[in-house]
């Protein structure tokens, strides 16, 4: 209790007595004398103030003060600043590690981080010491250069998430609002965000920033390391916290608190970002040696009416987005389902071990979509799908909006049977057809052990379908769908396909977009 408030409870509880000179000496000495009463532990609410404070204020772009050997980083230099692993903060902490990342390159905002122990915050300044640096691109000094309060880019949390007594990546926090998680046995690959504003939108697109960051402790009963992040942008500044447990399916529980300095229309959710060039179902005239090459392959989702569906990853000619309005979604998120080498036949990238996404919204979330923008791409090293939920209304500036949601990263997560997935999506020109195209659609066979065959209902918003016909492939572990879609005169056309017993979905429901090149 504060001093000066102890002083303003004695005072009103004997209003009116007074007290000898004496009498108050001996008080005053005893408070003087007390100790000073623990701080409340730093937590969600503490970062909310603050972004509350800040989204009250005109938004100050941050200046980038990089100085060298930090300035004018090539990718090759940059990736020659390692962290030393004896600075390690928590050195001594059983399971768990942190590196700081250094700024340069395309890392020039800088970003506070926080350590905190017990509840207590304190500052972690930018020390070059703590990295060595590659001699051919960085002078014999560069870690003993002043480098001013610059800043850090970011940090990566080490874990024993593979086998005992080796810190193995668990996550990595940097540029903007990004940050990559790996559940067991992955490599990275898809990201998830803070926030999206704007994505696609013909105004551009705004990257709120992750400016400071609360590393606590990391609790290692439980097995969890909680972030506390304040971000900040033009338009908005909010508190996240995330709660990272890893394992088979690495979570993370997740808040958010949003203060918008303007409405915001364009908001996406919990968003994720990851790469389609091409695949089996969308080879488009890629001279690659490789079938496939995606860090995902499909969005999944379950609605708010327990509905699951499958709408398959494109690479567009053009631009496009998708919107599945819905209400208290129960999840959604992007996936990697193929899981077999054979597939994609890259011994380096080893996109079979890239990580899927499943969000999985807490409380009710109202009215709006799960949004998919699918952007052209011509490599593989640039993301160009993302995904997010858009509120229906408006996020009203000046008001806080509150949303809770778990994340779930690792080879399968994610809601399970009782319907029969998709494994994969075939697409080629049809033989004998001219102009029509072959889908073939092949779903999980388990679903259907003991059952009869079921039929397929195919559908398509333009165009014509023809002959659709189920058959099983037991060697395989297969239940495969197959038609025909002429396009006729259409540009676009919404296609969607399951399968059916007694007229009851006993299948998710496939979808796939197809347009004109």
């Amino acid at each position: 209790m504060k001093r000066r408030y102890f002083l303003g409870s004695m005072t009103a509880a004997f209003a009116g007595a007074a007290l000898s000179p004496q009498l108050a000496a001996a008080q005053d000495a005893a408070l003087d004398a007390a100790p000073a009463p623990a701080p409340d532990p730093f937590g969600f609410e503490e970062v909310a103030r603050i972004a509350g404070d800040l989204a009250r204020a005109p938004y100050v772009e941050p200046p980038s003060t990089l100085a060298a050997p930090f300035a004018d980083l090539g990718y090759d230099a940059y990736r020659g600043i390692r962290f030393r692993r004896d600075a390690d903060p928590w050195a001594g902490i059983p399971g768990f590690g942190l590196d700081l990342l250094p700024p340069g390159m395309l890392f020039t905002r800088p970003v506070r981080i926080n350590l905190v122990d017990k509840g207590v915050a304190r500052p972690l300044p930018f020390d070059p010491s703590v990295f060595d640096f590659d001699a051919n691109s960085f002078p014999p000094d560069a870690a003993q250069m002043p480098a001013g309060d610059m800043g850090w880019s970011g940090f990566r949390l080490r874990s024993a998430l593979n086998r005992p007594g080796y810190l193995d990546e668990l996550a990595v926090f940097q540029g903007a609002s990004y940050f990559r998680v790996l559940g067991r046995g992955n490599r990275y690959g898809l990201s998830g965000r803070g926030l999206a504003l704007g994505t696609a939108s013909p105004e551009g697109e705004e990257f709120p920033a992750f400016d400071e960051f609360w590393i606590h402790t990391p609790d290692t009963d439980a097995g969890t390391v909680t972030v506390h992040a304040l971000l900040n942008s033009r338009s908005v500044a909010g508190a996240f916290e995330f709660v990272i447990q890893g394992g088979t399916d690495t979570l993370v529980a997740t808040r958010a608190a949003l203060i918008p300095r303007r409405d915001l229309t364009e908001v996406g959710i919990a968003p994720l970002t990851s790469m389609f060039w091409f695949g089996p179902g969308d080879r488009g005239n890629f001279d690659d040696y490789r079938p496939a090459v995606h860090d995902s392959d499909g969005l999944q989702m379950l609605t708010g009416t327990g509905q699951q569906l499958w709408r398959v990853l494109a690479n567009p000619a053009t631009l496009q987005m998708s919107a599945f309005a819905d209400r208290d979604p129960h999840g959604f998120g992007l996936m990697q389902r193929g899981r077999d080498f054979a597939l994609y036949q890259d011994a380096e990238a080893r996109y079979e071990l890239r990580p899927s996404a499943w969000i999985e919204p807490l409380g009710g979330w109202g009215e709006g979509s799960v949004v998919l923008v699918e952007i052209p791409l011509h490599s593989e090293f640039h993301d160009n799908i993302v995904s997010f939920w858009r509120p229906a209304q408006p996020l009203a500036a000046g008001v806080r909006h509150d949303f809770a949601y778990v994340q779930h990263f690792g080879a399968a997560p994610g809601e399970g049977p009782p319907v029969a997935r998709v494994v994969q999506t075939r697409s080629g020109r049809a033989i004998n057809a001219e102009g029509a195209r072959s889908f073939i659609i092949d779903f999980e066979l388990a679903a259907f052990e003991g059952q009869p065959d079921p039929v397929a209902v195919v559908s398509a918003s333009a165009g014509t379908v023809e002959h659709p016909y189920v058959i099983r492939l037991p060697e395989q572990g297969l239940m495969r769908l197959a038609f025909e879609f002429r396009p006729e005169r259409a540009n676009l056309a919404e296609l969607s396909a399951r399968l059916e017993v007694d007229d009851y979905a006993v299948s998710e429901s496939w979808l796939f977009r197809w347009t004109r090149e």
